[in-house]
């Protein structure tokens, strides 16, 4: 046992601890100061560079530069918090942050973040906190704090402790009086910096009686009151309420504005003979140990008229007013969420004027990109946490398709639907429609993104679907939606008929996607012979390529010059819907993009065009479909010989889409009804 623990004990990092739990003199701070200002910044000039000291990308959304913070990626656990999709929510939060670490005024208000239900509100809030944890830790995040240390004859004025902490965890330069700072920073050499030093206010109520009271015993020697003083590493820890704090609103008959500010400590009265002592008060409210870091209001505007007052004072002032003491400085990052039912009351609300007024509302709304809506699922359901069952492909995709047309307006344009909307958005190209037409869609929409489906509900659904016993090894898309629609008649948060209905409309577009998709998957799987396709399009291209210039085809059977084949180029491209009006300017396009190849030095191959490729692919299809007769597969019967042949296309569905054995079968069942039906594109 003995060397088991050693084993463990040899995980401990001796170095780490000491530097987390270093002390000094007043006279080593001042030294440190000297060398890294760093450590005396504002809490939120300290999550500025925190957000900042994790990198940032630079990317482009429809033609405007859009910043991405690599902290939202949550790199400190590998992810399992990240935000996807909202990166200028995201831009504009950080902005927010960097004018109060600026001191622009932005640090005077109070952070709203909101959105509806499961739009990443608390994600974002809980990120934050755990960085601020982290950064604290290492050494360019470092900050400090200090405590008193009394000799017994002076441990009256502490009421018998020799140690005592400042209970707000301050920042010891504000031990100096105000009315020397100024002089002590050009001391300093502090004085020129970029980013200057703010140290404003007082220390807290208690720690000033202790100064007063030595000052007294001193004569006036502040230096001598300083030797009483050590400062130590401060690492911020929610758990351990130190720096992060975390206030939510409960029933008001339990709930007072002390759980705030803090309250008296009843059993120190006694000693100190007066309840409006300093010493006989616990300054543990959720703002006093929240400061040098941040605290976040769950459902803030649920908050009682009480605690309002206090909010007002800690944003506007950065003061907060404990009972029967005077104004106290705070100094932290106050940030709240709240969803779109509470804001409607705020802006209704003619007693919430001031709130408002000392709120900056950042928008949190629901994800509006097809591929970012699936990254969430994707983690959610990985294969490495989803054991036992496959996940058939697209099914994630289609919950998310689906969850994702919940939230968007219809267009106004009426020769775009509400799937192409959603495909534009997702940086698909549609004949007719450029960067500049996303823009607009996005600029005429009212509440995008603020209404439909949260993907908590998709979550839910996909996790019934995989503990449903309707299949024995693979979940698929229809698994999914039908989850999905069942549980729209008892979804809590759609109120009427008409929403209802348009969220059961909109599923039927879904599966009226998916259902081009896994035909055309399957069709691909037909006509994956790699030769054959070759073969095809070495025969186009040649017979292109005479019909530009106006040559002959030589027939590799008779030897003789022909005419290009109009009937061959016109069975492929009608695949892609190029009219007989435009067959012309596509074969001159194709000829021009072989030459531009060639000036490269490149050469062309069919799966280089990706419109030609498909055609190509359809081609082969038509000409295959019919050898293999698939449609067979509804009926009882199946030859040896054409049983074979779809075995083939299974393996290939398998190896090369993503399908195990039953879910291939299941989409090889289903693409034969269709087919069976009549529904095969010609």
């Amino acid at each position: 046992m003995g060397r088991l623990v050693d084993q463990i004990a040899a995980l401990q990092n001796y170095e780490e601890f000491a530097d987390l739990h270093w002390t000094g003199s007043f006279e080593d701070y001042l030294q440190i100061v000297k060398e890294r200002p760093a450590v005396t910044r504002t809490a939120y000039q300290r999550l500025y560079d925190m957000i900042l000291s994790w990198g940032t990308e630079e990317l482009i959304d429809n033609k405007k530069k859009v910043i991405h913070y690599n902290f939202f990626d949550d790199p400190l656990n590998q992810g399992k918090d990240s935000i996807f999709g909202l990166e200028i929510p995201l831009m504009r939060l950080v902005n927010v942050i960097k004018s109060a670490a600026m001191g622009y005024g932005t640090e005077k208000r109070v952070i709203l973040l909101h959105g509806p239900v499961g739009s990443s509100k608390s994600t974002i809030a809980r990120l934050i906190k755990k960085g601020l944890e982290h950064y604290s830790r290492l050494p360019e995040g470092a900050l400090y704090t200090y405590e008193w240390h009394l000799p017994e004859e002076l441990q009256h004025v502490t009421g018998g402790e020799a140690v005592f902490p400042s209970p707000m965890n301050e920042e010891p330069l504000r031990l100096i009086p105000e009315e020397w700072r100024p002089q002590v920073f050009e001391m300093l050499g502090l004085s020129g910096l970029e980013r200057p030093l703010k140290i404003k206010g007082d220390i807290n109520p208690a720690c000033r009686l202790i100064f007063r009271e030595l000052m007294a015993h001193y004569k006036g020697d502040w230096s001598r009151v300083i030797e009483h003083i050590r400062v130590k590493r401060l690492v911020l820890s929610e758990a351990n309420r130190i720096g992060i704090g975390t206030f939510q609103p409960k029933d008001e008959k339990n709930q007072d504005s002390t759980e705030l500010t803090g309250d008296i400590n009843y059993k120190k009265i006694a000693l100190f003979g007066s309840d409006s002592d300093p010493r006989a008060f616990n300054f543990d409210g959720e703002f006093n140990i929240a400061n040098r870091g941040i605290i976040e209001f769950i459902e803030i505007l649920k908050l009682d008229v009480a605690f309002l007052y206090d909010l007002l004072g800690a944003t506007q002032e950065h003061k907060i007013k404990p009972k029967k003491f005077p104004q106290t400085d705070i100094d932290e990052v106050i940030i709240g969420h709240t969803n779109e039912a509470e804001y409607k009351k705020l802006l209704n609300n003619e007693f919430m004027e001031a709130l408002r007024d000392r709120t900056i509302k950042v928008d949190i709304p629901y994800i509006t990109k097809l591929k970012e809506e699936v990254k969430i699922y994707k983690k959610d359901f990985s294969p490495q946490r989803v054991r036992g069952k496959h996940i058939a492909p697209h099914t994630v995709e289609m919950a998310a398709m689906w969850a994702v047309l919940t939230r968007l307006e219809d267009p106004k344009k009426h020769d775009l639907t509400l799937l192409q909307k959603l495909k534009l958005y997702d940086g698909k190209s549609l004949p007719g429609f450029t960067q500049d037409n996303v823009k607009e869609l996005r600029k005429e929409t009212v509440r995008e993104g603020l209404e439909g489906i949260s993907p908590r509900y998709v979550q839910d659904k996909i996790s019934n679907a995989l503990v449903s016993q309707r299949s024995e090894t693979s979940i698929n898309p229809f698994l999914v939606l039908n989850e999905l629609e069942g549980g729209l008649k008892q979804h809590s948060l759609i109120t009427n008929d008409d929403e209802r209905k348009r969220y059961v409309d909109l599923l039927a577009v879904v599966k009226q996607e998916y259902e081009e998709i896994v035909k055309n998957e399957v069709q691909r799987a037909i006509s994956a012979d790699e030769e054959a396709i070759k073969r095809l399009a070495a025969n186009y291209i040649d017979h292109v390529k005479a019909y530009t210039q106006k040559e002959k085809v030589k027939n590799p059977y008779t030897g003789m010059d022909e005419s290009p084949d109009e009937r061959l180029m016109r069975s492929i491209e009608t695949k892609i819907d190029i009219p007989e009006s435009r067959k012309d300017d596509f074969r001159r396009e194709i000829m021009n993009y072989i030459g531009a190849l060639a000036v490269e030095g490149k050469k062309f191959t069919y799966s280089t065009n990706e419109r030609l490729h498909r055609a190509l692919e359809q081609k082969l299809f038509e000409d295959q479909k019919d050898t293999i007769k698939l449609t067979t597969l509804v009926s009882n019967v199946v030859d040896k010989e054409t049983q074979a042949k779809i075995e083939v296309v299974k393996e290939r569905l398998i190896r090369d889409f993503g399908y195990n054995d039953e879910s291939a079968t299941d989409v090889l069942n289903y693409v034969a009804s269709i087919f069976a039906r009549g529904d095969a594109r010609e």
